[in-house]
């Protein structure tokens, strides 16, 4: 009917995977095949996961790389030094930046219910997060920390513990990617399986910083957003092209930036705190046991957050001089990972998830 014939999809029998070949411009690709009833290949089209929700065709791949954007913004950059220099231009903080950008696709009211659909949803991850206890899907049985972490937390919420907060930035992390782990409803920032960190420090801001606002909740989420778009223009997000470090690293360098921008900091003070985020974090392999973005990647958020909020505490302290750009450690990082082994991005054939069979 129309051109068109139902065709049987078996899993078990159409899905081929082949983890040590990679298809060329990117290591997360799918290549689709179509056969007519004599078995002769009629039709196929390769596609790539490039990371953070994002899928192009093989032509698109092979452009994305040197395409410059079609569409003028008001305020058009590239790098952080392309950043800092609009904002001491028009005296404009990044966020602010940001949003005059965003005006270009939304009205203002819109651009805020966007902004709030976000936080809301961040919001909510980490709420069922916590109310959720019991055994994680997959072949791990990983047990959810975060319910009874939340109910201790509670019970010890009067207490004199000088790292008290820590508790809850860690808890905030863990719930969002327990969350993540049973494919429930998060916010990629800038991937899932670093959608933690961005949430838990902003938590820690509305709940542990003085003078919080809703309005530092969106100064964060349009600061680190700019972040995000310089390694996703200049570098990669993506665990299986660049290691953790694109996931994890990306996250603790938006989050950190996103803090030092909603506690004051200036655009100097918020690019270098996204540096040190960053800079921290080179290196860092992807090797989920068993494929599973469990081990190590739950525990790999809470740590990512804590770092980011020290990483905003010492760009704070600073005037926002400091040796290495950031623009210095995206490339840094994007030529880390091209020379990073496949076997640490993403594949799972090495590092923890093949050592822990070992223990």
């Amino acid at each position: 009917m129309l051109g068109r014939k139902p065709i049987d999809f078996i899993p078990q029998r159409d899905m081929i995977y082949k983890p040590q070949e990679t298809l060329p411009h990117h290591p997360n690709g799918l290549l689709f095949k179509a056969y007519n009833s004599d078995d002769k290949p009629i039709y196929n089209k390769i596609y790539y996961s490039t990371g953070g929700g994002f899928l192009v065709g093989a032509k698109a791949a092979v452009m994305n790389k040197f395409k410059k954007d079609k569409i003028q913004l008001k305020y058009p950059f590239r790098s952080a030094k392309d950043l800092l220099e609009v904002c001491a231009q028009n005296k404009k903080s990044i966020s602010q930046i940001v949003f005059e950008n965003e005006l270009h696709w939304n009205s203002e009211q819109d651009v805020y219910k966007k902004l709030d659909k976000i936080w809301n949803t961040m919001q909510e991850s980490v709420k069922n997060g916590c109310k959720k206890k019991g055994v994680l899907p997959g072949s791990l049985k990983l047990k959810r920390r975060a319910y009874e972490m939340y109910n201790k937390l509670k019970k010890k919420n009067n207490s004199n513990d000088a790292l008290r907060e820590l508790d809850w930035v860690n808890l905030y992390a863990l719930a969002v990617n327990e969350v993540n782990a049973d494919g429930g409803r998060i916010v990629t920032a800038p991937t899932n399986g670093a959608a933690g960190i961005l949430p838990a420090v902003m938590h820690y801001y509305i709940n542990f910083c003085s003078n919080s606002s809703i309005d530092g909740i969106y100064k964060m989420l349009l600061c680190s957003g700019a972040i995000a778009m310089l390694y996703k223009t200049n570098a990669s997000i993506s665990g299986a092209e660049v290691g953790c470090q694109g996931e994890v690293g990306v996250a603790c360098s938006m989050a950190a930036a996103g803090l030092t921008e909603a506690l004051g900091g200036s655009p100097e003070q918020v690019e270098n705190a996204a540096e040190i985020g960053m800079e921290h974090n080179l290196g860092l392999t992807c090797d989920p046991i068993d494929g599973l973005v469990q081990i190590p990647c739950i525990e790999r958020n809470a740590m990512g957050a804590v770092k980011a909020i020290n990483a905003s505490r010492m760009a704070l302290d600073g005037d926002g001089k400091h040796y290495v750009s950031l623009d210095m450690v995206i490339k840094t990082m994007l030529a880390t990972g091209h020379d990073m082994k496949v076997k640490y991005k993403e594949t799972s054939m090495g590092g923890l998830a093949v050592n822990i069979t070992e223990c």
